[in-house]
Parts: structure tokens; C-alpha cells; sequence
């Protein structure tokens, strides 16, 4: 019987994602695991692949178009068979909607009927089938857990166990990846895998079923069956066929097929292609052509510079994923093989308008999308107002100069600043609250997020007790966020429970900015350039070392006059740092 594939929900903050190309067209042979699209998210880009085998009878939304998850992408069944009943469930009509499949009607529509009145009837018998009661199976549900506190689901990257292996408590069961970093699922049972749920690729809610562990031989199906969570999640591949199509042309752009193939926030997509045609003897697994690896190997690859097709993957099937990229020492051949790929037209990221033409179009990225989504969100629903204030730097230039020639690391002024506001804080708690709608917040722990500019858009890594730190301690650590933020290696445990932020442009030369709140905080504070700037002293004008500083308050938390003390605070500190170090 025919399947309809839907959008998988890749991330917890995903409503869309947007072909980016698709590596099968209709009438191919499709067997289970293969890629059947690129999927562009808000966090990255996807491979889709298939969990049925038969020919790809339809293909719904073209290259660059955007659909909704469960929104309907392809159908996959037998060769000839006829969908006109699934595109009428699809379009919400009796009339059959493709082209290409009309011509073969043999057998199949006679057949099609029966199986799909079979159906049904089949999952109430399968559903009173166990005799075996649950509690008596020695085996045990093995379900996705909650990674971070936004994770909603999960996407399996890689099993690194196969039915029938002997698992003990420890053991690494598998790679889930999140919209921010991919983790290590381990085994907490002794055992024998005695049932896997969910392919390499797959989406899972958080509390779905992704496998089962148990003694070799136990019944696992009664798990399955009677326990309590395994009804809905065990088979996420039949799931999505029982839910009603609703919006397949609501999120729809226009068609911009030949610019999304060349434009967006990971210029990757292209690169797998050249990179597997350059070297000969390319280890890296490859499907059809294609280099295997997770959509966090391949950013991080693309980075270093590396050729995917150089890389001996360890994951399923030979899938490159990120530990065998870090792990990975550059061969003679690695020159030789980026230099086809270097003279291939590389994607831009603002495409130029061709003469005559006064502007031009490209989709907007997932990542922008919820970019925009959340801070509109912030901006339009905290009352924001904003503090500015001047801060001579002049004694701060001093104190950096002396530190740096003793500290272990070199200590930034944004680490000034940060050590500065924490120290704040810490006199000013009504600043490092959280708005809750119905209560306050007022935080304990001082954990300030550091806005960090990344390739696709911004990410917010946190310094937890910045209060607790020495300077040296904490730019160590901003140095080490940054760098796992560019290179998407942080886990959950950095980027959450931000009680303030701090966005630093002073590098880039602005003087002075407002920055949006980044909820649940309550204020942020927008730092600009130090700035040579004539200032009377002593009465008499002289050359003074000047920085300003903007905080941004939820109006709903925090007052003019307690964010004016913060801020009286925070320049007294800065002014004289010995204050702030005592």
C-alpha cells in the first residue's frame, strides 16, 4: 500500500523547513535509508530519507519551496499503483492531482482497496494480540529523553547498536541530535537489543520509544503493545499516515529552485558532489554518489576545511559524523582534492542582481525565521525602555594592560564588562529577574549569556556564577563558548539559564546601540567602541578614554530608577576595576 511521507519535526523551535533539492525524482526505486531530500531547518541542514521501499510515485512541493511539518512531501508504493484515493485525501478532493502516475492502471486499483480495508483491520487485532502481560516481559522501554528544557523531540543521527547485540549499562546506544547540539544516548540496562523503533534520520518526541532492551528471547511485542507509551511512538513511519493533510500550500514561497540551491545560511550543500568526485579512493561512505555524514559533521568539516570524502565514517552504514571530523588528521591527498572544489562557483550569500534587474529575492532561512519570530515576539510583547550612559575607561585600560601581563589568558574588555555586571548584579538582584506573567523571578544565581555572531545567525552561550569567577577564569571561558558556539559544539548545559545578556559590538566599531531583550531576562545590556572623546577634568578639557553602554529593561520588572542604580553601579566598577576585584 502506498505511504504518504510527511515533514518530520527536525528541531524543538521547527514549524517549516524548505526543500533544499531533492535526490530522487518520480518513478525511482526507493529502498529503506535512502535520502530521499535535503530539508532545510531553522538550525541546519537535513537529509530526509525514506523508511519504505517501493518507486517514488509523487513528489508535492518543488526545490525552495517551504512546508509545514506533517505537511505532505512525497508518496511512495508500488510501481503503477494508483493514488488517486491518498492525492483526494491529500487535496481534500475526489480529483486526482498527478500527471506522471495516471498512465499505469492495471492491477493495482483492484488490489489497493483490499489492502487498505486490511488495514485497519489489522491494528485492533494486533492491539487485543498479547496474552504476554506487560509487567511480566523482563525487558525494558528505552525512550527519548529530554536533553535540554526546550527540547520537544529529537532526530536519531546514528545507531551504534544492531538488534540482537548484547548491551551493558554505559554502552552508547545511538546519536540524537538536537536544533543545537548532537549527544550521546547511553544504555542504562544490561542486555540484548531486542528492538529498534526508529531508523537513523527519524524524529522523536521527548518520551517516544526508540528501542527495546531486555533477556534475549523476551516478548517484547507485549511491551510494545501494553505499555504505556508504546502505542503511538513505537512505529513513527505509520504514524504520520493515519493524521489528515491540512496545509500543504499554506506555507508555500514562491518557486526560487535555481537560487536555493546556492543560497543559505550553510553553504554546504553543493560541496558533497565535487568533494567525492576529487580523490579516487575516497573512504567516506557515499549513496548514489553522495557522501554519508550528519548535518553537524558537514558544517564542522566545511570549517576546517576538510573533504567530507577524505573522512572514514564510523556511524551506520559508514556515516561520517562529528567525532570522526575532530578526530580527523588531513592526508597528502587533501590539497589535491579541494583544488576541483575551489574552482567550482562558490554560493553567496547576497546574490548580485543581474544588469536591468532592480532588486533580488532569496528565501528566508529557518534560523532567520525563528530569529525573527522570537525577537518580534520580545519586542512587541516586553514594554522596552532604555538607559544610556557614558563610563570613562581610561583606569580600566590600565588595569587590563597590568593584568594581561601576569594573567594565564588575555583578558578582554567584554570580559571587563561581564565581571563588571555580575559584580552588579549581585548589589542590584531586581535586575536579575524574569518576567513569568503571573510572578516574578528574582534569580539567585548570576548566569550572564554572551551574544556570540555565528554564520547563521546568533547564539547566546551562557557564563553560569559569573559573580564567583576571576577574570582569567571567566575569559577563558567566553573564549571556549565562542568557539564551540561557531563550530556548533555546545551542549544544552551551555546555553541555558541565562539570568542576563550582554551584546558587545564595540569591536566592530559601533559606539553605541539598543539591543532586544532575550526573554526570560529582564534586561540587556548593548555595549559600543571605547572611543578617544575630549571630557573636562579638573576643569580642563583632556583626552579621555570613553565607552558607552546601553540597558535595555522589561518595564514590566525592572523601573528607570533601578535600572539607572545598576547602571551608576556598573560605571564605578569599571571606572576603578580594583573596586569590583575586592
Amino acid at each position: 500500500m502506498a505511504e504518504i511521507i510527511r515533514m518530520p519535526k527536525m528541531s524543538d523551535t521547527m514549524t517549516d523547513g524548505v526543500i533544499a533539492s531533492w535526490l530522487k525524482k518520480v518513478g525511482d526505486s526507493v529502498k529503506s535509508g535512502d535520502v530521499l531530500a535535503e530539508v532545510e531547518t531553522d538550525k541546519a541542514t537535513m537529509e530526509l530519507e525514506s523508511y519504505e521501499d517501493g518507486t517514488l510515485l509523487y513528489i508535492g512541493p518543488k526545490n525552495g519551496e517551504s512546508v509545514p511539518v506533517d505537511g505532505v512531501l512525497a508518496i511512495i508504493g508500488k510501481e503503477g499503483e494508483d493514488i488517486s484515493g491518498l492525492m483526494a485525501e491529500v487535496n481534500g478532493s475526489a480529483a486526482p492531482a498527478p500527471k506522471a502516475e495516471e498512465a499505469p492502471k492495471t492491477e493495482a486499483p483492484k488490489e489497493e482497496p483490499k489492502k487498505e480495508k486490511a488495514a485497519p483491520a489489522a491494528q485492533p487485532a494486533s492491539a487485543a494480540a498479547p496474552v504476554t502481560p506487560a509487567a511480566n516481559v523482563n525487558a525494558s522501554l528505552v525512550t527519548m529523553p529530554k536533553m535540554s528544557d526546550t527540547m520537544t523531540d529529537g532526530t536519531i543521527v546514528a545507531w551504534h547498536k544492531k538488534v540482537g547485540d548484547k548491551v551493558k549499562s554505559g554502552d552508547l546506544l545511538a546519536e540524537v541530535e538536537t536544533d543545537k547540539a548532537t549527544m550521546e544516548l547511553e544504555s542504562y540496562e544490561d542486555g540484548t537489543l531486542l528492538y529498534i523503533g526508529v531508523e537513523a534520520g527519524a524524529s522523536v518526541a521527548v518520551d517516544g520509544v526508540l528501542c527495546i532492551i531486555g533477556e534475549e528471547g523476551a516478548d517484547y511485542k507485549a511491551l510494545l503493545n501494553g505499555g504505556s507509551q508504546g502505542g503511538g511512538n513505537a512505529n513513527p513511519t505509520t504514524a504520520p499516515t493515519q493524521e489528515q493533510a491540512t496545509r500543504l500550500e499554506e506555507h508555500k514561497t514562491e518557486a526560487q529552485s535555481q537560487s536555493a540551491d546556492g543560497v543559505g545560511p550553510t553553504p554546504s550543500l553543493p560541496t558533497p558532489a565535487p568533494a567525492s568526485n576529487a580523490s579516487a579512493p575516497a573512504p567516506a561512505a557515499a549513496n548514489q554518489g553522495r557522501v554519508l555524514a550528519s548535518p553537524l559533521a558537514k558544517k564542522v568539516a566545511q570549517e576546517k576545511g576538510i573533504s567530507l570524502a577524505d573522512v572514514k565514517g564510523s556511524g551506520e552504514n559508514g556515516r561520517i559524523v562529528l567525532r570522526d571530523v575532530e578526530n580527523f588528521t588531513p592526508s597528502a591527498a587533501a590539497p589535491k582534492a579541494q583544488a576541483p572544489a575551489a574552482s567550482t562557483p562558490a554560493p553567496s550569500a547576497a546574490p548580485v542582481a543581474a544588469p536591468g534587474e532592480a532588486y533580488s529575492e532569496v528565501p528566508v532561512s529557518q534560523m532567520r525565521k525563528i530569529i525573527a519570530k522570537r525577537l518580534a515576539e520580545s519586542k512587541f510583547s516586553a514594554p522596552h525602555f532604555y538607559l544610556t550612559m557614558e563610563i570613562d575607561m581610561d583606569k580600566a585600560m590600565e588595569a587590563r594592560a597590568s593584568m594581561n601581563e601576569v594573567s594565564p589568558v588575555k583578558v578582554s574588555f567584554n570580559d571587563l564588562v561581564i565581571k563588571a555586571a555580575a559584580a552588579a548584579l549581585r548589589k542590584h538582584p531586581a535586575v536579575n529577574s524574569s518576567w513569568l506573567g503571573d510572578k516574578i523571578r528574582y534569580n539567585n544565581v548570576i548566569n550572564i549569556g554572551v551574544a556570540v555572531a555565528v554564520e547563521d545567525g546568533l547564539l547566546v552561550p551562557v557564563v553560569r556564577n559569573a559573580d564567583q569567577k576571576s577574570l582569567s577564569a571567566i575569559s577563558a571561558e567566553v573564549k571556549d563558548l565562542g568557539g564551540k558556539a561557531k563550530s556548533k559544539k555546545l551542549q544544552p548545559s551551555d546555553w541555558e539559564g541565562n539570568t542576563f545578556t550582554i551584546s558587545n559590538l564595540g569591536m566592530f566599531g559601533i559606539d553605541e546601540f539598543t539591543a532586544i531583550i532575550n526573554p526570560p531576562d529582564a534586561c540587556i545590556l548593548a555595549v559600543g567602541g571605547i572611543k578617544q572623546t575630549p571630557v573636562v577634568k579638573n576643569g580642563q578639557i583632556q583626552i579621555g578614554n570613553i565607552m558607552k553602554v546601553t540597558l535595555s529593561c522589561d518595564h514590566r520588572v525592572v523601573d528607570g530608577a533601578v535600572g539607572s542604580a545598576f547602571l551608576q553601579t556598573l560605571k564605578d566598577f569599571l571606572e576603578d576595576p580594583v573596586r569590583m576585584l575586592v
